[in-house]
């Protein structure tokens, strides 16, 4: 091989590898403006291509199933039995686990009043009967890095308190997999 070939296959090489750190650093980017374009459009059966459904919902699972819990401790106080407070909390948190973590509870938390600060919900066209620009909570979300393979984007909540949906990487593909929800207080 003589020497000039191999100079244009070490610049291939070198612009293959490039172009592959590229891509995998815009993957999460990729990945939030797809979710945000297909919820924009309506296209709630595409939201399969950004979001992996079985781990949002192994994400969500304890978190719905802590905030049951300490619900029912505060009402019950002193009556509350462990078993029976387990056993209703598992029955109460699989079908509400189920819905947001469905297509239709995606579209409903990224366009509804969840994450709609309170000024704001339920605004009506602005003067001249001109429509306001749809309402998405991602556009200024707040994002970074946690490590290479585990992108958040961050938003407030109505209340103003932080919600932070996971981005994880399965091979080169990024897909929300998981969403920190505010604490109570």
């Amino acid at each position: 091989m003589s020497r000039s070939a191999r100079r244009w296959l070490l610049a291939a090489l070198a612009a293959l590898v490039l172009a592959l750190f590229g891509y995998l650093a815009a993957g999460p980017y990729l990945a939030l403006n797809g979710l945000r374009r297909v919820v924009a459009a309506g296209e709630y059966d595409q939201l399969w291509r950004y979001v992996d459904f079985a781990r949002l919902r192994e994400s969500l699972q304890p978190q719905l199933q802590a905030r049951i819990v300490d619900g029912l401790a505060q009402r019950l106080g002193e009556r509350a039995d462990a078993q029976m407070i387990g056993g209703v909390t598992a029955v109460i948190a699989a079908p509400a686990v189920e819905a947001f973590a469905s297509p239709a509870g995606i579209a409903m938390l990224l366009r509804g009043s969840a994450l709609r600060p309170r000024a704001d919900a339920g605004a009506a066209p602005t003067d001249g009967g001109t429509r306001k620009a749809p309402f998405d909570p991602l556009r200024d979300a707040r994002t970074r890095w946690e490590s290479p393979s585990l992108f958040t984007a961050t938003v407030p909540s109505a209340e103003g308190k932080p919600v932070v949906f996971e981005f994880r990487r399965s091979g080169l593909e990024w897909k929300l997999a998981g969403i920190r929800l505010p604490p109570l207080d």
